[in-house]
């Protein structure tokens, strides 16, 4: 298994200075694994923070709904991402915080991510993002 974490997307990640708080809360509590952890911070260094009214259209943050393809298995996964206090099963939302709501905040249509995930390394491309309303 790789254990160097590397950065496949060149371009930033754009995060509200709120998600970008967590991000960091999320980090400083060792919740990641080793790979991941050096991940996140690497993305985090060069983050782009902005309000939130100013993160461009396609771009995964909380409230989105982020269609994604494991490019080793060509699987379709689609994902209502919510805050932490509101991700239910019942509802099919799951946190940002999750493993694969952590490895996509920030990103944009078209990028590809690698993240470790428990059953193992994993790469992923956004296909996908659009605004979810939790109350339609």
């Amino acid at each position: 298994m790789q254990t160097t974490a590397v950065k496949i997307t060149e371009t930033p990640i754009i995060l509200s200075r709120g998600i970008f708080d967590l991000l960091k809360d999320h980090l400083r509590r060792r919740k990641l694994s080793k790979y991941n952890e050096d991940k996140l911070e690497l993305e985090l260094r060069s983050a782009e923070q902005v309000l939130r009214k100013a993160i461009p259209a396609g771009t995964v943050t909380v409230d989105t709904k982020v269609t994604v393809k494991e490019v080793s298995t060509g699987s379709i996964h689609v994902h209502h991402l919510v805050a932490p206090a509101k991700a239910k099963r019942k509802h099919n939302t799951i946190s940002i915080l999750s493993p694969i709501g952590v490895a996509m905040l920030g990103y944009q249509e078209g990028a590809e991510i690698q993240w470790e995930m428990p059953e193992g390394l994993k790469v992923y491309r956004i296909e996908k993002v659009e605004p979810f309303d939790q109350t339609a």
